[in-house]
Parts: structure tokens; sequence; C-alpha cells
């Protein structure tokens, strides 16, 4: 399922509303090796049915079970009528006196145990509707040849089948007839739904259908409720279902359409045969198409859409009169082919969107089939609707409203999805991140691939580590409906998906990984695998214990604080060599790569593994220095989650005599411009785009001489909404965050005047304020720094860093809580004369912001009303 990328609350940085605060104070030591390298974390779970090895045991079973469906769309009524024939077999050894199945449209109910615990603001997951759920008509069991009236419960989203005889175990079989009947919402908590779009209602329809609770043996029954948060655990078998739909409709469902001749003409046959055999997009029913309305379908009524799926664990499907559609040739490793195809509404079919649905599908199947285990499905389709992003085989459903890199993410993340937990078949309402996560991870690997990376953007996973391993943390290893729904996102997809890149990437090395990660899926496709079936088979496969690694990174929500500690030089002469002590001042222990800088320019990459940890908390390494170290940086490449990076640097340099907080100052204020041409700008406009997790912000900043400010992000995509706004006055300063004001006190109303200038440094020598200069050289990236650390009125101190070599700010932050950290490139100059960065990252809310100016407007005649 699609992470929530947007986060409706976002922490006003500078005023302390809500960030997390980066610290670079000496924090006490709260490392302990005897908790990391636990010997007794593995519980003692080998059976014959699963083996210590993390393989399926010589007696391991799973039961089945097969589906015959059929049912009709009633567009007038949005109601799916109809009746599903389950086949379940009993391949476990025990007999089985009652039987569960889910009944999970019963989410929609008013009275749904899901309604109850949903948050009264609403969410992702609530109801914005009510329907009545599936309304059972009539439920049999067929046993011995016999039909007879089912003794049922229903409890929410669950049915308990009471059987007149045990339905005994290895292979004895029973069959279930229900007839039923729901409503279609147009909002299906973001799993299915409905919308209506200029040529029509699109259909997006899944959790159709009774379907069987699993048997395994593990916790036997698995019937923990839907709530919403929290997926699905399935059974596999073989789908054979039909759809009758009126006859405009294009229906495309999970699996193969095994009647094409009874529902397609014979020049649609004809362009989908053309499809199948080509590696470029082919458009089959065109925008123009449905302006003409020629005719794609046979002339009927109504039409019966016949699909087959076999080794399945679900079917879902999509119907409406208003889809384009596209397709192209999948080709596989072993040779065999598959179709990718599209459908979606015309008014989003443009190049920049929809119009490459087709080629992003067929990407991302070719990528992971030749990566890590091939497609299993004769066919993906991508369904663009009202939901924002679903996964089901063989077919997805995304937003409709997406488009470029957006679109890409999305359909590259969905139909990962057909690898976990389709292939295998984890349990999702217990373990959100044994398929979440685990696609995450294998979404990073396909995009930077994808296209020479048109859509890779490299992570810099320190600025990844607040919001990941803030105070609201919680463990990876928590029910999803029991993790807070803003964390979601990090326990289920971000955490585990950088717990997988790390080991890849800085632990076990990506031959070793790669071939570890493939056992697990050969071993577990179409199979129920645990979290201690993976771990037992990374560990196997890869030849590593790495059970300290899964207790810290799963159970756990210790924190990494890595850092230089000190320097020494052999009898104090640096061409006899360097003992630098590193520490680790965290919970957690990872392995530790250091880049050190000597002062004739010769660098050199030291890499040590996480056992250097095991003996304590810090760790001295002798490092062939030939003259004096000038920088030293651990984690250059920020690949860690670092919680306080700004102990990462060390620098061998004072900062040079005579030097000043004030003369630092002045050589920022000339290198943008000189003083004169700051006081002379009247007002000024800088407008930027900015990422969020993904989603796209408008940033505006407008400043107008003397002292009126004002700050705003806006998010396009959610039609525009405020996300947040600053307006600072000469007399008062008004926030809002999504569109709701919030009271500030009359000493946070000075800060932030103070705070928000154009050009604070003009202030400094001012009354209230106060600079001072750390006497020794900072490290800034790869380059040296001076830290002045500016006392605003009301005390609060802002550390702000200005590059030595050009004068130019490029970093901020304080150690108070409400800050993150800024930090500035790419300077520029501006129509007014004065130099501005084009390019500006920050934390807000623990989550990496980065903006990139579009415009610049100077001397433009603001007016004082757009201030109010």
């Amino acid at each position: 399922m699609k992470q929530t990328k947007f986060l409706l609350t976002i922490a006003i940085a500078a005023i302390g509303m809500g960030a997390k605060a980066q610290s670079g104070m000496p924090q006490p030591p709260k490392y302990d090796q005897h908790k990391v390298f636990n010997p007794l974390f593995y519980p003692d779970k080998a059976n014959e049915y699963r083996t210590g090895g993390g393989a399926p045991g010589i007696k391991y079973w799973q039961n089945r079970a097969d589906y015959k469906i059929n049912v009709a769309l009633d567009t007038v009524k949005n109601k799916v009528t109809g009746s599903v024939l389950i086949t379940y077999t009993n391949n476990s050894p025990d007999a089985l006196p009652f039987l569960w199945l889910q009944l999970d449209q019963n989410i929609l109910r008013e009275d749904s145990r899901a309604q109850e615990t949903s948050n009264v603001l609403g969410g992702r997951f609530a109801n914005r509707s009510y329907t009545k759920g599936f309304e059972l008509k009539d439920v049999n069991i067929i046993a011995d040849g016999k039909t007879t009236k089912a003794n049922y419960t229903v409890t929410d989203t669950r049915m308990q089948l009471k059987l007149a005889s045990s339905l005994k175990g290895a292979g004895a079989k029973v069959q279930i007839k229900v007839d039923y009947a729901f409503e279609v919402p147009e909002y299906g908590t973001d799993r299915m739904g409905r919308v209506e779009t200029v040529n029509g209602w699109i259909y997006e329809v899944a959790q159709w259908y009774p379907r069987m609770e699993v048997y395994d043996d593990i916790s036997g029954w698995n019937t923990l409720p839907y709530l919403g948060a929290g997926e699905f655990y399935l059974e596999y078998g073989d789908f054979d279902y039909t759809i009758t739909a009126p006859g405009n409709m294009l229906v495309v469902g999970s699996g193969q359409l095994v009647n094409p001749a009874e529902v397609y003409t014979a020049a649609t046959m004809a362009k989908l045969n053309t499809a199948k055999s080509s590696d470029k997009t082919v458009i089959i029913r065109s925008a123009a198409d449905i302006d003409s309305k020629a005719k794609f379908l046979l002339s009927k009524p109504n039409l019966t859409w016949h699909f087959t799926c076999t080794n399945s664990r679900d079917v879902a499907w999509g119907a409406s009169k208003a889809f384009v559609w596209d397709a192209a040739r999948i080709n596989l490793p072993s040779g065999k082919k598959a179709l990718a195809q599209s459908v979606y509404p015309s008014e989003n079919g443009s190049n920049e969107a929809w119009g490459r649905s087709t080629e992003y599908v067929k990407a991302t199947i070719e990528q992971s089939s030749k990566k890590w285990f091939e497609y299993t499905y004769p066919v993906a389709t991508n369904v663009a609707g009202i939901v924002g992003g679903m996964e089901y085989p063989g077919i997805v459903f995304c937003s409709s409203n997406s488009s470029g890199g957006d679109l890409w993410n999305v359909t590259n993340h969905e139909f990962g999805h057909n690898w976990f937990p389709m292939i295998v078949g984890s349990n999702e309402r217990k373990y959100a991140w044994m398929d979440e996560g685990f696609n995450t991870f294998i979404n990073s690997v396909d995009t930077k691939e994808f296209n020479k990376g048109e859509y890779y953007q490299k992570e810099d996973v320190h600025k990844q580590a607040p919001g990941m391993f803030g105070e609201d943390a919680e463990p990876i290893m928590s029910l999803p409906d029991v993790i807070q729904e803003g964390y979601l996102g990090n326990a289920a997809y971000n955490k585990p998906a950088l717990g997988l890149t790390i080991l890849r990437e800085q632990i076990l090395g990506k031959e070793r990984f790669d071939y570890a990660f493939t056992t697990y899926i050969k071993r577990w496709a179409f199979k129920h695998p645990t979290p201690w079936d993976f771990f037992h088979t990374m560990d196997n496969a890869a030849g590593e214990d790495l059970s300290w690694f899964w207790n810290q990174w799963f159970m756990t929500t210790w924190k990494l604080d890595q850092g230089i500690k000190e320097v020494n030089y052999i009898e104090d002469k640096p061409a006899k060599g360097a003992l630098v002590t590193v520490e680790n001042l965290g919970e957690m222990a990872l392995p530790i790569t250091v880049e050190i800088v000597e002062e004739n320019g010769k660098t050199g990459i030291v890499k040590l593994p996480a056992e250097i940890w095991q003996r304590g908390g810090e760790w001295t390494f002798l490092y062939p220095s030939t003259q004096k170290i000038k920088i030293i940086t651990v984690d250059p490449d920020h690949v860690l989650p670092d919680v306080n990076p700004n102990n990462n640097y060390y620098s061998g340099q004072d900062v040079e005599a005579g030097l000043t907080a004030a003369t630092v100052v002045k050589k920022y204020i000339d290198a943008i411009g000189g003083a004169a041409k700051l006081n002379a700008l009247k007002d000024i406009t800088i407008n930027g785009d900015g990422v969020l997790q993904g989603t796209a912000l408008k940033l505006s900043t407008s400043y107008k001489a003397p002292s009126k400010y004002i700050y705003s992000i806006n998010a396009p995509a959610y039609n525009n909404a405020p996300v947040l706004k600053i307006v600072s006055a000469s007399d008062s300063v008004k926030v809002s965050q999504m569109g709701r004001d919030f009271a500030i006190d009359k000493a946070t109303t000075e800060q932030v005047k103070a705070r928000y200038q154009f050009f604070p440094e003009l202030l400094f020598d001012k009354p209230g304020y106060s600079i001072a200069l750390d006497p020794k050289m900072q490290v800034v990236g790869k380059d040296l720094a001076y830290l002045v650390n500016v006392t605003y009125p009301g005390g609060t101190v802002v550390k702000t860093f200005y590059e030595q070599k050009t004068g130019l700010k490029v970093k901020q932050y304080t150690e108070v809580a409400g800050s993150g950290v800024v930090e500035w490139s790419d300077y520029r100059d501006t129509p007014a004369g004065i130099k501005i960065p084009y390019k500006m990252s920050a934390n807000v809310l623990g989550q990496p912001v980065n903006f990139e100016v579009t415009e610049v407007k100077a001397n433009s005649g603001l007016g004082d009303e757009l201030f109010k």
C-alpha cells in the first residue's frame, strides 16, 4: 500500500511547534554492548514445520482456498451482487470444528469496530460514509455431497462457521457457498472506491467477496479484526470469477481474461495482439475513441467478463466507460511474456502523467523479475482512480492525480507488492514491515536503475534520522493498528527499508545480501513466513550472525550517535601516525566509516565493522598520517541514521588569530552584496518548489522593509492547501497551519519578529543581540566554516555557520526544542543586485525538506495588505 507521504502537521521550526532539536551538546553515554550483542536473542522455535535455518521444515503445511465467484455490477445503485463458492482444503494435521472467514466490507458499517476505534478527526483509514457492509443472503456448507444451511456467527469483520462435524486434516475438503451483496462506497478506506471523471465513473473494487482466514502452525486461526491500518493475511488458491457489467464498460481484473472474443470487437482484439508483441506502449482505446464513441466492445446491454488467476491469494478488478487503455509486452527472464497495461481517464493521460504509466509498469516488473524472482501473473494492470495507492495480485490502484515522479513511485511501489506479500505470503495484519518495508527497499533499487536514474534522488539519511528515531518512535515489531498513524510510515516502510539497505551496503555487501534475500524469496514463495524465518534465512544464507542487528533495529527504538572523541599523534609527531578515537554514544551499534583529510590534501577512508563496539563505546585506531590532520568526518556520505551528526566532525585547526564574530558577519554581508544594497532593498519576493516525503510543495517568502515578513508553504496536490503560513509585521505575528490559526504568546511573538528578518545579520549590533565566535574551525559538508553563536532577544541561541572560503552562510540550528537544521547552498545573483541561496534543505518535524528557488522579484511595490 502507498505510504502516506504528506504529513498534515508540519512543525514551525523557528518557533518551537513540534520539531525535535538536534543537539551538539555532549550527552551521557547510553551504550551497553551486553544489550546489543545479546546471545539469547533468538527464541528456540525450530521444529519439523520450520527449521532453525529459516526454511520450511519437512512437514511444513498450509491450507488452501479456491474460489469461484460470479457477480454483477449495478451502476445505478452502485452495488455488487453475486455469489462465491469456496473450496477449502485442510492440509493441517488438525481436525477443524469451525472455520473463520473475513468479511472486510463490514469495516464500512457505522457500528464497525474500525469506526469505533477511529480518531474523531478522521484519518486515512477512517470511514467518510457508511454502507451496510456485506449483505449476506444465503450461506451454505457443501460436504460429502450434501448442502446444508450454515450455522454461522458474524462478529464485526469476521464470520465463524460451526461445522456439524469437524473437517479432518491431511487434505480433507469442504465447500462454502455465500450469496451476498454490498454497496461500493466513493471512499473505501483508501483501498477501494469509485470516482466520477469527465467521461464517467471509475470503479476500483476489492475486498469484494468473503475470504478465508488463515489457519497456520503458529497461531491456529488468525482472526485479528480488520481495523484499517493492518492489511491482509490470506491463503493461496485458484480463482475463477466473472464480472457482469453494463455493455459500455471496460473491465480489468487480476489474472487472465479468458473470454476476450465475447467482449472485444475484432479491431480491439487486433490492437491488443499488437500490444502483446510490442516493447513500446500501444494505445488500444484512445481519448479520441471515447469522444467519438468508437466501438471497442461488442454491442450488448451487458457483458460478462471471465477471469482466472492461479496460485493467488486474492483478486481485484476495475471498471469504467471512461477508461483510456494502453498496453505493452513484458519480457521475463525465463523467456516468458506478460502484458503491462494501464487504464485511466482521458483528462489524466498526458505524457507527464498516465501516458507513461505502462512504461513504468513494464520497467518495474522486468527489473524486479530479473533481480529477485520472476513475476508470476500473465498481466500487470495499473488502474487510475480514487485510491491513492493499493496493491492486489496482478493489478494495482493508483491515484488518477499522480504524475511524473509521483506516478513512477506509486506504480513502482504497488507493483513491488507482487513480490511482498503476493509471492511471499507474510501476515500483513501483524507484520506490516514484512511487505511494506521489504517492498520499499526493492523500490529504491528499481528507482536507481529506471531510465538511468530519472527519478532517483540520493537520500541523506542524517536528515531522516530525527523523524525515524524521534521521541515518538515505536518499534518496527509492532502491530500496524497499534502504531500511531503519524509514525506508521517510518515503522512499516522507511525504517525496515533503511535497515535492509544498511545490511546490503554497509554490513554484508551486495553479493552476500542479494543471495540471502533471494534465498528467502525462493524458500517462502507462496508460503507463510514469520519474522524469525526471515532472520534465520538471512543469517544462514549470508553466513553472518545478525541477531545483534535484528534485535536493535526491529525490536527497539534505540538511536545511533557516532562521533569523534579525540585525535593524538604518536610522540606528538603527525608524520609518525595519528591515534583517532571514535565513540558510540547512542544505544545502537553499527559499522563506522571515517574520512580523514590531511593538510597536504591526502585523503583516506577507514571502515570499521560493528564488532569494534563489542567491548565498549570507544575505539581507537592508528591512522598512518604524514602531516597534521585537517578534517575528520564520520559517515561522510550520510548513509547511517545518526541522530546527532553535529559531533561527526573534527577540525584540527583553530580560528585565525584576531578574527572576531563581527568580522565573520561583515564578510557574509559583503559576500551577498554589502550593507548598502541590503538596506536599500524595499521589498523582495522569493518563490520556490520543494518536496516533503515525495509530495510537491510551493514556498513563497516576501519581505518589505523595514520589518514586514511573510513565509508560506502550500501543497498543490491537496487543492493548494495552506500548509504553513507565518506573517510577521511590526506590531503582530500570525501563524496558521493547515488553515488553522495558532495563538502564540507575547514572548514567542517577539522571538519570531526578531528571527524572521530577511537579513538578520544587519541587526546583530543592535541592543538585545550578542554574537560570539567559536575558537575552533567547524566542518560543514567537506568545507571548513566559522561557527557564530547568536543570542537573539529573548535568549534563544542560534548556531550559525559561515563558510571560510566564501563567507556565505551555509548552516544554522538551535539547541532548544523547536529547531531543525537548515542548510543553504547555490548562491546566485538576483535582480536586486544581491546574492541569495537558491537551494535550502531543512528538517521539519523530523522529515527532510528540500526547496529550490524558481523566481525572485525585487522592489515590485508590495502592498501592506499582503502582510495582514
